[in-house]
């Protein structure tokens, strides 16, 4: 148990450790991904936005981007994805040669947060490089009487991959003589020696060829070889040996190419061609080989090209020197290079606003700079600056990174904008120093209200001046910028006789200019205060005011304006030109109302006097013009000949001096149906130009509908009326007299509760308004003469029963007497006890019935003659003799009876025609369609029955006992 506590106590501070790295370096801003070298252009490195927490959409809108240390970018983002992606191919051998970590830094700067993560990319080795020797072949002298086991230092081969892709092992091969000794060298390297196993004999072999073969530790390995030539020579007793085993020199980076860096020196002891020595480079870099030469002979290390402190801080070689014979020593060079003042500082614009607002609050950042001097020590030491008269100072923000940071207030109508120098000065002696500059253009903010030219404003104005008159212009500046100095005007609320100011006067909102809406008049308006308000554009908007004093001067020069018909415009849309179409039918009688047109005059007394005169027209007689009224009537009946389209000019005139007018033209359709007015509208607007054809069909569509909706409402109406007639006959059967219940419904005719019991006799009447010329006659033809057959079921039923006097001529004895009642089994009266049980009828009862029909007679000619002759629309009355004028048509209430004539002598004549002919063949058209008694008619006649006596000539005619209906059905009042 202790154990397994220790070991989770060991992993749980391992990862707790983990955690508080990951957070130190999220806390810090710094990301680390490893990569291997060699990868394609685009290949993945890391997710950047999900490691800090980025949205997609603000790495796409916030402007993030990827800086890489030096001139080479090896890194990007990518906008849609926000990975870390490489620009270019990365060779690690290049970038890192001599650096056994190689890792490349990046930052990420999001210039909309003004912010900046530094992240570490370590760039791993691939085996991309096989070992190499320098030079592929060495020739190697020995004297023969070398001894056995005498070690030969050989090249080494150079590998530029890191462990494990590094050189590994060595392995020689070619001759029994040699074999291969590797040595440690001080800082780890393997260094190829070659042993000499058997002695030499010059007499044997002069030469033996060996090949040196060098692989790596990568995955397949890689290889490298090396010829090697060995020469037995004679005896060589001395060894050629350095001055100094190792050389050092430090060399300023500005040396001049061509200066002699060391010299190298060596001495051999020998004499003639044994102690002549050479000298040759054993080991040194490819980097190093293209700066720096050896001479061969003299031992002189000179350069070839530029030193650069910042690139290669030091040199490290190996030189060897041999004599003639063979033998050779070795040395090492180091060649430090010193820094030299020689870079200036370099200012680098990470992120900067180029716009700002004239309010930011203090300590707004503007930019992010990024200064470097790749100098060392003092001389890449950086002080940076800007001007002391500026609301701006620099901040330090991490390393190399500084602020520009707001530190006053800004003013853009003081200063709208600003160039800022960054200047950034070295340490070095003499100092280097560079500048960058940064343009800020300050943006304007609403905090200036409009300023008026003037504190008050007044103006003088003639009355009835023209609609849209100048009357004066304000002015007013703003010392904002942009739409915070864009100033509209506007008119302050307020009214004038009891009108809003708005109708009088407007206010131009752009330029300030103030016009008359209307015409003033000075009777009315003398004097207009107002206030006119300044307004900016800005948000909020800031406003001014100024009183502005309008004085109205007299003068009287109106002319009358027509307010309709309107005047047509130029160009109008479709269906606008039927705008001032009147409409008047062609059976329209003189006097009638068709159109009226409307004017007025802004001045007061005898000059707004108007009076309207008709100045042209298609037909001049058709219509004629109100004088003050202005209302257009017809003049005579519209006729055939007529055009359908007139055409009228009226003449406005005032009463002024002089006298001013205007014109009005009005369009007047003559149609006596919707058809024929479609039509002509149809016409006119496919002979109008430019008109479109939808426009009529859009109008058709809407006029067909009208009418259908016009005769569907009518079909309804008249199917109500049907109904309530037919429920009324419903309830009056049910409710008849309990004394008539045996008699055939047939016998019976009822007009709004009056029932007329039809009897069996046949009698024709003369009626004339004096009773004492008043005839009775009974006739001796049949009844079957005067009585009409039943009237279709469509029919509406007459007044007097034409069925019952049907039956009674088929089946007289079949007739039911009047005064028996069926139901009760016995006699009950019904009329009057002298007309009951009688084969011909008494002369009471010729009496009784003729004083019933004078009085109704005189009642109701009295009151149709009175309506008819006062409306003026019976041209038979006039025809008649005047002392009839009260005599009018009884079909009015009785066609059936007494025929339609307009007076009593018509009536008289058309009744002897009709018994002349004797049957129905002959009788008036009235008499063929009788018409009920209205319920008005009714009661008036009962009215006049107590008041009025009568008189009556009698005929043989007809005979009626007239009955009201009870409430419940029972027998009614006799009349």
């Amino acid at each position: 148990m202790g154990a397994a506590g220790r070991r989770w106590g060991r992993r749980e501070r391992a990862l707790l450790w983990t955690v508080l790295v990951a957070v130190w370096d999220a806390a810090w801003g710094q990301l680390r991904y490893s990569v291997p070298e060699e990868l394609p252009k685009g290949s993945f490195v890391g997710d950047v936005a999900k490691d800090l927490g980025l949205e997609l959409p603000a790495v796409r809108d916030r402007g993030v981007r990827v800086v890489s240390e030096g001139r080479t970018q090896y890194f990007a983002l990518h906008g849609k994805t926000g990975h870390l992606v490489t620009a270019e191919r990365i060779d690690r051998e290049q970038l890192c040669e001599s650096v056994q970590q190689c890792v490349l830094r990046c930052e990420v700067i999001v210039e909309g947060e003004m912010k900046v993560y530094k992240i570490e990319v370590e760039i791993t080795d691939v085996n991309d490089n096989a070992p190499s020797f320098r030079p592929a072949e060495k020739e190697l002298r020995m004297s023969e009487t070398t001894a056995p086991g005498s070690r030969f230092p050989l090249a080494e081969a150079h590998d530029p991959d890191s462990s494990p892709n590094s050189l590994q092992r060595y392995e020689l091969s070619g001759d029994e003589h040699f074999s291969l000794a590797v040595q440690a060298g001080p800082d780890g390297d393997q260094r190829p020696e070659l042993v000499l196993a058997k002695a030499l004999d010059r007499e044997e072999a002069a030469f033996h060829e060996l090949v040196l073969r060098a692989s790596d530790g990568g995955e397949p390995a890689r290889t490298g070889t090396a010829r090697i030539c060995v020469a037995v020579l004679d005896a060589n007793d001395n060894a050629p040996v350095f001055s100094q085993a190792e050389y050092t020199v430090r060399v300023p980076e500005d040396v001049p190419v061509g200066s002699v860096l060391v010299t190298v020196t060596a001495a051999d002891s020998d004499e003639g061609l044994n102690g002549h020595v050479k000298y040759s480079l054993k080991k040194i870099t490819d980097k190093a080989s293209k700066i720096l030469q050896l001479d061969s002979e003299t031992g002189a290390v000179r350069l070839v090209q530029s030193l650069d402190f910042e690139e290669i801080s030091s040199y490290e070689l190996e030189v060897q020197t041999h004599d003639g014979g063979g033998l050779f020593d070795t040395a090492k060079v180091v060649i430090t290079v010193t820094d030299v003042n020689d870079n200036a500082p370099e200012i680098s614009v990470r992120s900067a606003l180029s716009e700002i607002s004239e309010n930011v609050p203090l300590g707004t950042v503007l930019a992010l700079l990024h200064v470097e001097d790749r100098d060392s020590g003092a001389n890449g030491q950086v002080r940076c600056s800007i001007g002391e008269s500026l609301p701006f100072r620099l901040e330090k923000s991490f390393e190399d990174y500084y602020r520009v940071v707001t530190s006053g207030e800004l003013d853009r109508e003081k200063v709208s904008e600003y160039n800022v120098t960054v200047r950034a000065v070295d340490g070095g002696s003499p100092a280097l120093e560079s500048s960058a500059l940064l343009s800020l253009r300050v943006l304007d903010v609403n905090d200036n209200a409009p300023v008026f030219a003037e504190a008050r404003y007044s103006a003088r104005l003639a009355e009835n001046n023209a609609a849209g008159a100048l009357v004066l212009t304000v002015r007013a500046w703003d010392a904002d910028w942009g739409q915070n100095a864009r100033v509209r005007y506007r008119l302050s609320e307020g009214r004038v006789r009891g009108a809003p100011l708005s109708s009088y006067v407007s206010v131009q909102a752009e330029t300030g200019a103030l016009y008359a809406l209307r015409s003033f008049d000075y009777e009315e308006v003398r004097e207009v205060r107002l206030w006119v308000r300044a307004e900016d554009g800005g948000a909020p908007a800031l406003s001014s005011n100024v009183s502005v004093r309008l004085e109205i001067v007299d003068e009287n020069d109106n002319a009358p304006q027509v307010l309709y018909p309107p005047a047509a415009a130029p160009s109008s849309a479709a269906g606008a030109g039927w705008a001032g179409v009147e409409l008047a039918p062609r059976s329209a009688e003189p006097g009638a109302l068709v159109a009226k047109v409307v004017a007025v005059d802004a001045d007061a007394g005898q000059n707004a006097w108007l009076s309207y005169e008709l100045a042209k027209a298609t037909e001049p007689g058709l219509f004629r013009v109100g004088l003050h009224s202005g209302e257009v009537r017809t003049a005579r009946f519209p006729l055939a000949r007529d055009a359908a389209r007139q055409s009228l000019v009226v003449v406005v005139k005032d009463h002024g001096r002089p006298a001013l007018s205007a014109t009005a033209t009005l369009t007047v359709v003559l149609a006596e149906s919707v058809a024929e007015l479609l039509s002509e509208l149809g016409s006119a607007a496919a002979a109008t130009p430019g008109e479109p054809a939808g426009s009529l069909t859009r109008w058709l569509v809407l006029a067909v509908a009208a009418v259908s909706c016009l005769f569907l409402a009518f079909l309804l109406l008249l199917l109500a009326l049907r109904l309530r007639r037919w429920r009324r006959s419903q309830l009056l059967a049910a409710a008849g007299s309990a004394a008539l219940r045996g008699v055939p419904a047939s016998h019976f005719v009822g007009i709004d509760g009056v029932r007329a019991f039809l009897h069996s006799y046949s009698h024709e009447v003369s009626l004339t308004a004096d009773s004492r010329k008043s005839q009775l006659r009974l006739s001796a033809g049949s009844c079957c003469d005067t009585l009409p057959a039943r009237p279709p079921p469509d029919e509406p039923a007459p007044l007097l029963g034409e069925d019952s006097s049907a039956a009674l001529c088929a089946d007289p004895a079949a007739a039911p007497s009047p005064c028996v009642s069926s139901e009760n089994g016995g006699e009950k009266p019904n009329v009057p006890p002298f007309l009951c049980n009688v084969v011909e009828p008494p002369k009471e009862y010729y009496f009784y019935l003729a004083g019933i029909a004078a009085r109704i007679t005189e009642e109701l000619v009295s009151r149709a003659a009175e309506a008819e002759i006062t409306a003026g629309q019976d041209p038979m009355a006039a025809r008649c003799h005047p002392s009839r004028a009260r005599e009018l048509d009884l079909g009015k209430v009785g066609r059936g009876a007494l025929g339609s004539a307009r007076c009593l002598q018509c009536r008289e004549e058309a009744a002897g025609a009709a018994v002349d002919r004797g049957g129905a063949r002959g009788r008036p058209e009235c008499c063929r369609q009788p018409r009920p008694l209205r319920r008005g008619a009714a009661r008036s006649v009962a009215r006049s029955l107590s008041r009025r006596p009568g008189g009556l000539r009698a005929s043989p005619g007809y005979g009626t006992v007239l009955q009201r209906g009870g409430e419940a059905g029972g027998s009614g009042r006799e009349r």
